[in-house]
């Protein structure tokens, strides 16, 4: 490929001894079987529970860029699980993961994993201990019958996205300016403190002419 605006020439050095420097990936095949057979063999060790592992929370991906997005989340939180009636170590023994670190920092956020536990939990099919002495909380017989292992993810995230259908544009979308809108907005935030100073003082000065 020929350089470029005022870039650097190149010298590329093709006569090192490269064959030295290559590095084989030869074990690639079968290391993919060794790690299929490996999930395998602990799809049956951890028979009936899920595959994928435990139930994530549903999460924003940070920064303006990504936070339309939602992702599972490390961990549910202790307000999360408060609010859903389920006891923060009783939640890791039903397969339930908890981030102790994480902060609700907006209602909404709250009240879908809520949902989303009380969905799980009604959903969960909890083997006894002991099959002579099932406990309290414990599923019936009919129920642990019906149990398969889930290979998939458990409950999975879905983005839900709204379409608009074409319409056509209202006067006042025609006559609403947007960039003098922000200006104004900015100027307003800005001058905020001055102007109620203003005011107070010009009220205060109005108190004591009236005196």
């Amino acid at each position: 490929m020929a350089p470029s605006r005022n870039g650097m020439l190149l010298n590329p050095h093709f006569h090192k001894d490269w064959q030295k420097r290559v590095r084989t990936w030869f074990n690639q095949p079968a290391r993919k079987l060794r790690r299929r057979k490996a999930r395998q063999a602990k799809a049956r060790r951890i028979a009936p529970r899920p595959v994928e592992g435990n139930l994530r929370p549903q999460v924003r991906c940070p920064t303006i860029r990504y936070h339309t997005k939602v992702r599972a989340g490390r961990g549910f939180t202790l307000e999360e699980l408060k609010a859903a009636g389920i006891h923060k170590k009783t939640a890791r023994t039903i397969g339930i993961s908890v981030d102790s670190r994480r902060r609700n920092r907006s209602t909404e956020s709250l009240q879908a994993n809520v949902q989303r536990l009380k969905e799980y939990r009604s959903k969960l099919i909890i083997f006894p201990r002991k099959a002579s002495a099932p406990k309290k909380g414990d599923s019936t017989e009919e129920e642990l019958k019906m149990a398969t292992q889930l290979t998939g993810e458990v409950m999975p995230i879905k983005n839900v996205r709204k379409t608009e259908k074409a319409r056509v544009i209202t006067e006042d979308e025609k006559k609403f300016k947007a960039f003098a809108s922000l200006r104004m907005a900015r100027s307003n935030a800005r001058l905020f403190g001055i102007r109620a100073k203003r005011a107070k003082e010009a009220a205060e000065q109005d108190i004591e002419k009236k005196k």
